[in-house]
This record gives structure tokens, sequence and C-alpha cells, in this order.
């Protein structure tokens, strides 16, 4: 009786950049991780083989003068530690499943420190946003319920772009971020002030009929997905519209200041931000903290009953 043969599958070793990108994006795709970050890794690995066409197999004393060139950019931190986070990972694969590299060249290198970018607009620069989408358009009635949701919840804009009609509870007044579409992929309910559901309630019921269940509650005249290009587009249009510039960002930054400006906890902020943690939720604490010092100081009772009297200096 013939014995059956058994041929052992190698493991193939990709021989070009691309082909290795394309290994770990799998890699990475099959732990769950959301389109945009894997896009994001495909963005930053890119953008260095790009750049230096020859570093795919060169030395790596080579590799290394290339990478500390691609770092010294003269960039934002924020950005060096985005360059560094993507491609130390991508590197971190390569030394353990492709047998490429030794050791990771970007072993050693350290984040730089960010001061968190948080941008507080006046009362009145949002009321104007609130009225600037034309409402009468289907596009100004989505972008007025996309700021509405934005400044009363401070989610995402990725997160709301992912809503569906299913997600929206108009008689609870809440929505569903389902834990595939946020960025922590921790699910987490919303709740929603009238203005805001109402809004949505409005915008849903304008949607042609022929528009499924599958298309989501914000996107294109079109029914297509939006994207925060395309929302960037819309706020630099409004900006313009008002003098004054307000990045999509920037409406989850004052729902955070507003939200404890008027009373709310940090613990019910981190939960509605959809923080891991409360590290993130601090800068907001520390400005509004801040923020109240003024007012404190400025408003204080004490300062019309036992005024402080201004010390004569001596001559």
């Amino acid at each position: 009786m013939a014995r059956a043969r058994v041929t052992k599958i190698s493991e193939h070793i990709p021989t070009t950049w691309e082909e290795t990108l394309e290994q770990f994006i799998t890699w990475k795709k099959a732990q769950g991780l959301s389109k945009q970050t894997l896009d994001d890794y495909k963005r930053h690995v890119s953008q260095f083989y790009k750049r230096y066409t020859d570093a795919f197999g060169s030395q790596p004393h080579q590799l290394e003068k290339w990478l500390y060139e691609y770092f010294a950019d003269n960039i934002k931190p924020a950005t060096y530690n985005n360059r560094l986070v993507y491609l130390r990972a991508f590197y971190d694969w390569c030394v353990d499943k492709t047998g490429l590299f030794i050791q990771n060249p970007l072993q050693g290198f350290k984040k730089r420190k960010a001061e968190g970018r948080v941008v507080q607009h006046d009362e009145e620069t949002l009321i104007a946003l609130i009225n600037a989408p034309d409402k009468k358009t289907y596009a100004g009635l989505r972008d007025f319920a996309l700021v509405l949701l934005t400044l009363d919840t401070g989610i995402r804009p990725k997160e709301a772009f992912s809503l569906l009609p299913d997600d929206f509870n108009a008689r609870a007044s809440e929505l569903y971020v389902r834990a595939e579409n946020a960025k922590t992929r921790v699910s987490r309910t919303l709740n929603l002030s009238p203005q805001t559901a109402k809004a949505i309630s409005e915008l849903i019921a304008n949607r042609p009929k022929e528009w499924r269940k599958a298309t989501p509650i914000f996107c294109t005249n079109e029914g297509g997905s939006l994207t925060r290009y395309t929302w960037g587009d819309r706020m630099e249009m409004y900006s313009k519209k008002l003098g004054t510039k307000i990045v999509p960002y920037d409406l989850r930054h004052s729902y955070a200041l507003g939200f404890l400006r008027g009373g709310g906890n940090a613990l019910a902020l981190q939960r509605s931000l959809g923080h891991t943690d409360l590290t993130m939720t601090k800068r907001y604490v520390n400005l509004a903290e801040s923020d109240m010092k003024e007012q404190h100081a400025l408003a204080s009772p004490l300062n019309r009953l036992l005024p402080v009297k201004k010390r004569v200096t001596k001559l």
C-alpha cells in the first residue's frame, strides 16, 4: 500500500514592499480593525516607501538612514507620532512574521510630547454655524442635523458617518454607536436633546423611498458614504461664510467643554466621548477648571463686598 505523500507548505516571504504591506493588512484585518485604521496603515507605510523607492531590501544601515531623514521632517508632534505608531507596528510584524528584519529599525524611537489641540469657539460662532446650512436642500438639512448631533453628543465624525436608521430611536431620543463602528471597538448609547432628535427625524423623513435601511443616516445626495474629507470641505465652506475657521473636530471639543461648564461630570463625559479612560478626558477637565478659575476671579461677590485694596508703592 502506497504511503500518502505529505507536502509541507512553507510560508511565502514577500519580495516587494507592496506585497509585504498587503500581507500585513490582511493580518490586521483578521484582528478586526476598522477600515479607517487599515487605510491609515496603508497610507503611512506607502508614503515612506514611495518617497524612498529603494528602501525595501536595502541594507539595515541604509534603511535606518532613510528613516532618520523621514522622521527629521519639520512636522507637528502629532504627525510624527502617527508616523511612528503605524510604521513601528508594520516593522514589528515584519520581524515576527516574515523574517525580513532581525530587529525593528525604529526600535528606540520615542514619541514626541504633543499638546492636545483643543479649540474653543464662542457661543455666537456656534449659533451662526447652526444657522448657516440651507435646510431647504437635502445637503443643508443633513449638515444642520450633523452639526447639532456633534454639538449635542461629541460623536466622532467617522462614527457619525456609520450610523444607520436602525441605530436611531426617535421615541427614546437615543443613538446607538455599534462596536464595529466605534473607534475603541466598544459600543455606546448616546442621549439626544429634543432639537437633535427632531432634526435627525426630519432628515430621515426626507430620504428617497428607494434608499434602504443600509444607507447611512448621514450620506451624500446620491446615498453614498460621507467621508471626513467631504465633511471637512462642507465645514470649510461654512467657515468662509462665517469668516472664521471651524473644522469638524472642533465641534467635539466644543461639546466637551460646554458639557463640563454646564455642570456635567467627567465620568459621564468620558462615556459620551467614547474614551477608554479619563486620560484624554482630563484635557477638557483642566481647560474647564481653568475657565472656572478665571470666571471666579472676575465674578466673585467678595469683589464687591470686600474689595482688595490696591497697594501703594513708595517712590
